[in-house]
């Protein structure tokens, strides 16, 4: 219990910054039975990552995060990675992966395809996507940077898989940001109980400014499958290039950055996930480790503890800032060297996104163990990091 409201927590590690804003969450009147802090965690924006937050009729920009509708696909192949050599890994495919896909701030030269974006939505009543309505052509299929990234990978039968990290790009920071802002101004124009200095304002789901927001989170959801879906079908066309005969299975996607209406402990109620994965029994889902460490494709059980929700991956175990200043860059290299794993680190700021600053994924699959059970265990085989 913390300020007599009943919080569960899947580890026995919390950061202190990530821990006061759990107690800040335990302030919202609006919270619903309980909140649910997943083995991942580690402070966010307002929210904490790996924080599942249900609420009565309210959405909080800020409880979704900034990069809307963020989240993993994987695909199975039916080749064996022992037959692919590695000068072809090096040279033909991943070359060729990083010529097809902009990574980083970049984006295509040329407008993709209007087909490449969601249906059935109209535009001009999505304020921020109809400013965007151009840029997002050059954006979709775009991997992005941070923790975003695409591995190829290996079951135990050396198996190769395809794996996607990325989101909605700026169109999902871009819609966060004018929301949050909108729901900060009505918080005070409302003397909102909430304190501004927690920064978790909020919408009303009576309002307009609610549905307007609803309505262009789900098309930032949509848009981040869509670029998902895009930057897989560039990868698949690169390996099919050079391996003949290659075979992909469909594809597994799951999101970890959004808010739905889900009915719980009898009441419907608005789940506010970030950096939470779905996890309703005998639904598929993606955990990713580090890079140098393994993944792991999961199925859930539907424990309703969690709001049958998981942890999105091994979660940080310290900042980037203090990971570029603390991890040393030749023992991070040889790690992933002497687990004969093609890697693009190239300087000290790329240990932001070194295995050394994440928690150790093992521990995190196992404190989750009453969330979800492991299908498949995949080891990273080359990796290109946003």
């Amino acid at each position: 219990m913390i300020n007599n409201r009943p919080v569960k927590i899947w580890t026995d590690t919390v950061e202190e910054s990530a821990m006061r804003q759990i107690e800040n969450l335990t302030t919202l009147p609006f919270l619903f039975h309980h909140l649910a802090i997943m083995p991942d965690v580690h402070a966010g924006m307002g929210m904490p990552i790996g924080g599942v937050l249900a609420c009565k009729d309210v959405v909080i920009p800020n409880a979704v995060g900034v990069d809307i509708g963020c989240g993993m696909c994987a695909v199975k192949t039916n080749w064996k990675v022992t037959d692919i050599p590695t000068e072809v890994l090096r040279k033909q495919i991943m070359r060729g992966i990083r010529k097809r896909i902009p990574l980083g701030m970049d984006h295509h030269k040329e407008a993709q395809d209007e087909k490449y974006l969601p249906s059935g939505y109209d535009i001009d009543k999505l304020e921020v996507v109809k400013r965007r309505e151009n840029s997002i052509r050059h954006e979709v299929g775009t991997l992005g940077g941070g923790n975003h990234f695409i591995e190829l990978q290996k079951d135990e039968e050396d198996t190769l898989w395809i794996m996607i990290h990325s989101g909605s790009r700026n169109l999902g920071k871009q819609v966060g940001d004018f929301y949050n802002k909108i729901a900060a101004a009505l918080n005070e124009r409302w003397y909102s109980v909430v304190s501004p200095d927690i920064r978790l304002p909020f919408l009303a789901r009576k309002s307009k400014e609610f549905g307007n927001y609803w309505n262009e989170m789900k098309y930032c959801i949509d848009f981040a499958l869509c670029n998902r879906r895009l930057m897989m079908e560039r990868i698949e066309e690169v390996l099919a290039d050079v391996l003949n005969g290659i075979e992909f299975e469909p594809m597994i996607n799951i999101a970890h950055n959004y808010a739905a209406m889900e009915n719980h402990f009898g009441q419907n109620v608005i789940v506010h996930r970030k950096g939470a994965t779905l996890a309703r029994e005998g639904v598929i889902g993606i955990i990713p480790g580090s890079q140098g460490t393994a993944s792991y494709i999961v199925e859930g059980l539907g424990n309703p503890e969690s709001f049958c929700s998981c942890s999105h991956g091994a979660g940080r175990l310290m900042s980037r800032a203090m990971a570029i200043k603390s991890l040393d860059m030749q023992q991070e290299v040889s790690q992933l060297e002497a687990k004969g794993i093609v890697h693009a680190i190239r300087s000290q700021d790329d240990m932001q996104e070194a295995s050394g600053a994440y928690k150790d994924i093992e521990e995190v699959i196992a404190n989750e163990s009453d969330l979800v059970k492991v299908r498949t265990k995949l080891l990273p085989v080359a990796v290109i990091k946003g």
